[in-house]
């Protein structure tokens, strides 16, 4: 199988990029994307190049990490898939392909294809976890949840943080992340107490890292690779609105 890629490359963050073009004539269909690169790393080490940075960890569909877009599309063409379980038998051969970063103002491109996204682990750190005394683990059954509100609770949880919402928004917006966040623990009997107040916490960092408004494009649900769905925004919205009236101070 032959494949042409057309990769995104800089050096640093204060570099300018550019589009370098790659041919790999011999590629094997069964091979998943970051394995292309990682075969196309091996000719460019070898050629005394410098290889490609892109991020990768588990290869499993659940870190996030390999955050990349493929022809335009975050994770590429496959719809709930990862760019690390995307397969080259996706791709026709002879076909051109384009890689690039994430590219939204609160993703500073570090190198190549390699973006800092810190700015949603600030998120998480301005309330996304639950508060409780210290002491002996509770009963696992003792606070009983209804399935309908677990099952969704689990649809929230399953966000892995890997930035395609962000990538795939016109408005560069993390709504949906931060949506997914707020609600698996808002919908579970332990994170009901904090749950206003850690909306509004949320949302306003979101706000100070330079993250876009939603505008309901749905672009967003479209490029998730866990399918998260927009009816967490709206949950999200009451909360942090709720959230916002309980903290204004009562008229004299």
């Amino acid at each position: 199988m032959r494949l042409t890629l057309h990769v995104w490359r800089q050096k640093g963050p204060k570099d300018p990029g550019r589009i370098v073009t790659y041919d790999m004539p011999d590629v094997n269909p069964d091979m998943s994307f970051l394995e292309a690169l990682d075969v196309l790393n091996e000719r460019l080490i070898q050629r005394g190049e410098d290889p490609i940075a892109f991020d990768h960890d588990c290869r499993e569909g659940i870190c996030g990490a390999c955050g990349m877009v493929i022809n335009g599309i975050p994770h590429g063409p496959r719809r709930a898939t990862t760019a690390c379980q995307l397969h080259l038998r996706t791709f026709k051969d002879g076909d051109e392909i384009w890689v690039e970063p994430w590219r939204a103002r609160a993703f500073p491109t570090i190198k190549d294809l390699v973006v800092d996204r810190s700015a949603f682990d600030r998120i998480i750190a301005a309330g996304g976890f639950v508060s409780v005394p210290t002491g002996s683990a509770p009963d696992g059954n003792a606070l009983p949840v209804p399935k309908k509100v677990a099952d969704l609770a689990m649809d929230a949880a399953q966000c892995i943080g890997c930035g395609a919402c962000v990538a795939s928004c016109p408005n560069g917006s993390a709504m949906l992340f931060v949506a997914a966040k707020v609600s698996h623990l808002g919908l579970l009997p332990q994170g009901r107490p904090e749950r206003r107040d850690r909306a509004r916490k949320m949302v306003e960092q979101m706000d100070r890292e330079g993250f876009g408004a939603c505008t309901n494009t749905g672009e967003c649900e479209a490029a998730c690779p866990k399918e998260i769905r927009l009816e967490f925004i709206a949950r999200m919205n009451r909360d942090f609105l709720r959230g916002t009236f309980a903290e204004r101070p009562e008229a004299e």
